[in-house]
């Protein structure tokens, strides 16, 4: 039976209702602060605000190297407020941000590379740009990281931004084919969901996944919670929609990434668990995609996902964007290469096939940072793998949110620019990163065991301290 989209529409807002309503929280509280980083996730893990309203820029078009430097103004105006508006908040809570970035030296060691890198870049302007765009991530997290339970709140964050995305891109499939739903070069179709191609809707779909199914375990575990069935089914309802547009993008990298990082984390978060044991996993995990990229000639490994030996003609963009012959120890600058000439030359091989990314996240790093670039991303990564660990051996259920999270991005960053601004995949690694530091930080002024902090909701131990005497009297911004 064909029910009309304006019907379908009206459906899907009372079932969207029903999950907020399922998930409801009366004792939870959060600060209006909390609004720029929800719009910054929503915008990022769907599609701009120029493309929301249909007046965006052609990128496929023969001009497209003047539209990626100009870009859109709507979409400019848009993240400079967010920005602007997240700044203050983030100064406002200095006493707080100042401590936090004390002890992530390193992400601001990388940025401040990226600010530096802006000289020699062909196009300064663009690259200083997309830079104070790339502050707007920090910032968010940081919002994030300064509120009184983290963790509650990036739990909070997902779970709504989940309920509205997953179901609104299933209206827009099946009723909408104009917006969820996009004509290829090599005419078919492409389903995209809320995300502007397919690939983007499979990389919401691995890392809102990996949190709804963390959630779905920890409620599953707490039988004696009263609301355990309520959140079992409103958490239950996005796996499911997960699976289904998974299945309908045919996204074989967030496919793959959320099974493996799923698996790790499931596993890693038993009672019995080691540290020993999650290092084996986690390399084990790495080592199979790896293998499956560069030491498999007859590509059985990757065929069995059922992708073609040559990863749909990424090792063809990584041999073409190799041949443009960079710098290799400084790159071209801060998201300097896919802009001018090289944009157009790479066009001209390609005509059938627009690209913008190398598809691969250490690559794209090397293209516009080079081995500099490279080299301080590979330090970012292993402190943060460090810290995850250390997170898991304090508290393994919450630690394994975070190993799932960061394992999730090292897998998609083998196919896809996964560390680029505005990922979401990037700004989710940035807040394990930075938030997990805090299980280091040694905080004799608290007086709290952990153990004590964990009864009480309570991830980071810094929270206890930083929140002991607030009030409303905070500066919020709405």
């Amino acid at each position: 039976m064909h029910i009309p989209p304006i019907v379908a529409t009206i459906i899907y807002a009372i079932g969207i209702l029903g999950l907020f309503y399922l998930d409801r929280d009366e004792d939870s509280r959060m600060s209006k602060a909390l609004w720029l980083p929800a719009v910054w996730l929503f915008l990022t893990s769907s599609r701009p605000v120029s493309l929301w309203l249909g007046v965006a820029p052609n990128l496929n078009s023969v001009d497209a190297t003047e539209a990626y430097v100009e870009g859109s103004p709507i979409d400019r105006a848009v993240f400079m407020v967010l920005i602007l508006a997240a700044m203050a908040v983030v100064i406002s809570r200095m006493d707080r941000v100042g401590p936090l970035l004390a002890r992530n030296k390193i992400v601001l060691l990388f940025f401040l590379f990226c600010a530096v890198s802006i000289l020699w870049s062909d196009f300064p302007f663009v690259a200083f740009k997309r830079w104070t765009k790339a502050l707007g991530d920090l910032a968010m997290v940081l919002i994030i990281l300064t509120e009184p339970n983290p963790m509650g709140v990036l739990k909070r964050l997902i779970t709504r931004l989940g309920f509205i995305l997953f179901p609104l891109s299933i209206l827009f499939i099946k009723y909408y084919p104009n917006l969820g739903r996009r004509l290829t070069n090599s005419w078919t179709e492409e389903t995209t969901g809320v995300t502007m191609q397919k690939n983007s809707l499979g990389l919401i779909c691995m890392m809102y996944g990996i949190v709804f199914l963390w959630m779905f375990w920890a409620a599953y575990r707490e039988r004696e919670d009263p609301d355990r069935r309520r959140h079992l089914l409103a958490y239950g309802t996005i796996i499911v929609t997960i699976v289904w547009l998974l299945y309908m993008c045919n996204s074989m990298t967030s496919i793959a990434g959320l099974a493996m990082a799923g698996s790790v984390m499931w596993l890693a978060g038993r009672p019995s668990r080691k540290p020993t044991t999650v290092h084996l996993l986690v390399l084990a995990v790495l080592g199979i995609s790896v293998t499956a990229l560069f030491f498999d000639p007859g590509g059985n490994l990757v065929e069995a996902l059922g992708k073609t030996s040559t990863f749909s003609g990424r090792k063809l963009i990584w041999s073409l964007v190799l041949s443009q012959h960079t710098n290799p120890w400084v790159g071209t600058g801060f998201e300097s290469f896919w802009l001018g000439d090289r944009l157009q030359a790479l066009r001209d091989a390609l005509p059938n096939f627009p690209i913008s990314s190398a598809h691969n996240g250490y690559l794209e790093v090397y293209l516009n940072l080079g081995w500099a670039g490279v080299t301080l991303l590979a330090l970012l990564l292993l402190t943060g793998y460090r810290r995850v660990i250390a997170a898991f051996r304090e508290d393994p259920e919450r630690g394994s949110l975070l190993l799932g999270l960061f394992l999730a991005t090292l897998f998609e960053s083998l196919t896809e620019a996964a560390f680029r601004m505005t990922s979401l995949a990037w700004i989710l690694l940035l807040l394990v990163i930075i938030g997990s530091s805090k299980i280091l930080a040694s905080e004799p002024s608290v007086g709290l065991e952990l153990s004590s902090l964990s009864a009480s909701g309570q991830f980071w131990p810094w929270a206890a301290e930083d929140w002991e005497h607030s009030d409303e009297s905070e500066i919020r911004v709405s």
